[in-house]
C-alpha cells in the first residue's frame, strides 16, 4: 500500500465510487459479501488498491495545503516540481494560531517584529510530489484553496 486505507467515515461517504470500482474488479455484491466472509485478506487487499486510488486523484489535484499549529502557520504550493512554501512565526510572544483570537493577532501584526515570515522552495524527494504532499497532510496539512497563499505571496512579491 503507497498511501494509507480511507477511514470507515471516507468509504461511507466514497459509497458509490467504491461499489463502481468493485463492479469494474467484475465482484457483484453477493461475491463481495462472500470474499469478506470467506477470505478477509483479499477482500482487505482490494480496500488498500481503491484506498491508493482515491489517495492518488486527491493528491494529483492538490495544488495548495495549509498547516496551522500554535505559534506557526504554513502555506504549500504544490507546483509539478516544486513545493513552494511561505511560513508564519511567533517571535516574542505567546499566541495560539488555533484560535480566533490568535489568527486575529496574526492578521493585525503581520508584517510586526512579533511575526517572522520565511518563503522557501523545495524539490520533492526522489521527484515523488504525491507522497511528499501526502507526508504533509499526515503530519497535519489539508487541502486549501490556496486563497490565503496567493495573498501574502502577493503582499511579499
Amino acid at each position: 500500500m503507497k498511501y494509507s486505507r480511507l477511514t470507515k467515515e471516507q468509504f461511507e461517504e466514497l459509497h458509490p465510487e467504491f461499489t463502481n470500482f468493485l463492479a469494474a474488479q467484475s465482484f457483484e455484491k453477493d461475491e463481495w459479501d462472500t470474499l469478506k466472509k470467506e477470505q478477509p485478506h483479499i477482500a482487505e487487499q482490494e480496500l488498500d488498491v481503491f484506498s491508493d486510488l482515491i489517495w492518488e486523484g486527491v493528491l494529483n489535484r492538490a495544488e495548495y495545503l495549509e498547516h496551522f499549529g500554535k505559534n506557526y502557520v504554513f502555506f504549500f504550493h504544490c507546483g509539478e516540481t516544486h513545493i513552494h512554501s511561505i511560513i508564519l512565526k511567533t517571535v516574542g510572544v505567546d499566541v495560539d494560531f488555533l484560535t480566533r483570537e490568535g489568527l486575529q493577532f496574526l492578521t493585525d501584526n503581520l508584517f510586526s517584529d512579533q511575526i517572522e515570515m520565511k518563503v522557501g522552495t523545495k524539490a520533492y524527494d526522489n521527484d515523488d510530489r504525491n507522497q511528499a504532499i501526502f507526508q504533509l497532510i499526515q503530519q497535519g496539512a489539508f487541502l486549501s484553496d490556496g486563497s490565503r497563499y496567493r495573498d501574502l505571496n502577493e503582499m511579499i512579491a
